[in-house]
């Protein structure tokens, strides 16, 4: 069972051709948790793609979560599930996956937070802050939401939109703690020096 208060930076990437390379690249560099979020992608495929990253995930000591589907996270051997406000609910996903595994829930409003509190999840999302590409037609929800998220929870609250090296020392600033990474990472042509230095920047903060 990992303990996810102690981890501090997510990355949410898609299939890649390059996984093998990236992936090992990105954990030297400081990401500390994974999902594999590929929503369009057949089962199958997200299988594939999942099976190279288990075991790279594993070597490295990282937790392993899949996006949606708490049946595909046990196919895969992940090490849990993240689901949002459409998908399955945490219910069905605790009571597949079992006690221990990592069942985290996208929230974007205050209401659905709330709700989030009252169910067996290991951790919450909150965001996105900003409007971002990941996350299409959906409008930021600002920072203030992500501050009241956290300071309301005793669980780990993770925040998605935007996250790079230059501006989350300010989030941390805020009260901040966890944050999810997509494009900084994903899109950078040195994804290595890339997470080194969002995880250096990072730990500055919060040190």
């Amino acid at each position: 069972m990992f303990d996810l208060s102690a981890r501090s930076l997510y990355l949410c990437v898609g299939a890649r051709a390059d996984m093998a390379n990236f992936l090992p690249a990105v954990l030297r560099g400081g990401v500390d948790i994974v999902q594999l979020r590929e929503k369009d992608l057949p089962d199958d495929v997200r299988v594939a793609q999942a099976k190279v990253m288990v075991p790279i995930c594993r070597d490295f000591g990282v937790p392993f979560v899949m996006n949606d589907s708490a049946e595909l996270a046990v196919a895969v051997g992940a090490d849990g599930v993240h689901v949002g406000q459409d998908d399955a609910s945490v219910a069905h996903c605790r009571e597949l996956l079992g006690p221990y595994a990592i069942v985290g829930l996208s929230t974007h409003a205050d209401d659905e937070f709330d709700a989030g509190l009252a169910e067996p999840v290991t951790y919450l999302s909150a965001g996105p802050i900003v409007p971002t590409p990941t996350k299409e037609g959906r409008p930021g929800t600002g920072v203030d939401y992500a501050v009241r998220s956290q300071e309301r929870s005793a669980l780990p609250v993770f925040v998605t939109g935007g996250v790079t090296d230059q501006n989350v020392g300010d989030l941390v600033d805020v009260g901040l703690r966890h944050f999810v990474v997509v494009r900084f990472l994903t899109e950078s042509p040195d994804p290595e020096k890339s997470a080194r230095a969002l995880r250096q920047a990072l730990d500055f903060a919060l040190a």
